[in-house]
């Protein structure tokens, strides 16, 4: 009698731990389907970010030096301010999905960045403050260097790269 309840019982509950044991397989596929998807995010910001950072920056030092030797052209200006606003983009939608020790990196970048480019834009227009120059504005723009090294080092731990 106590086997036949006993095997009537598991009969009736089987399905209940069958259908509990697949939402937890379900709740469990969700949670690592996520996973994958903000990490494919990450990388993707990073990846645009990189980008736009380092084109920004080797447009800048182009333009100083096309400023210094006075061949400096609209177009020109035209492809720096372009490099600005994708930057700038990048960078906007960058800090809605990365953590925030990758935002710290951005922003030491982008300081320098957005600093070397008021200053060639004043150089450019020959509103240039005392001791200003297109040379000076080069040699700062070094500091650019290290930050863009740092981010990048910063963006490829985040994603599981260690090198």
């Amino acid at each position: 009698m106590i086997t036949a309840v006993v095997g009537i019982l598991g009969t009736l509950f089987a399905p209940l731990l069958q259908q509990r044991m697949t939402a937890r397989q379900r709740e469990e596929d969700a949670r690592t389907e996520d996973r994958r998807r903000r990490f494919e995010e990450r990388r993707t910001a990073y990846t645009a970010m990189n980008r736009a950072s380092r084109q920004f920056h080797t447009l800048l030092k182009d333009a100083l030096h096309r400023i210094r030797d006075d061949v400096y052209t609209d177009e020109d200006r035209v492809r720096l301010e372009e490099a600005r606003r994708d930057y700038r983009d990048r960078y906007a939608e960058a800090q809605m999905i990365v953590p925030e020790r990758v935002l710290e990196a951005s922003r030491a970048l982008n300081t320098v960045l957005a600093g070397i480019d008021a200053q060639a834009k004043r150089i450019d227009r020959g509103l240039q403050r005392d001791g200003e120059t297109a040379a000076g504005a080069l040699l700062e723009l070094k500091e650019a260097e290290p930050r863009l090294a740092t981010m990048r080092r910063i963006m490829r731990e985040d994603l599981g790269i260690l090198d």
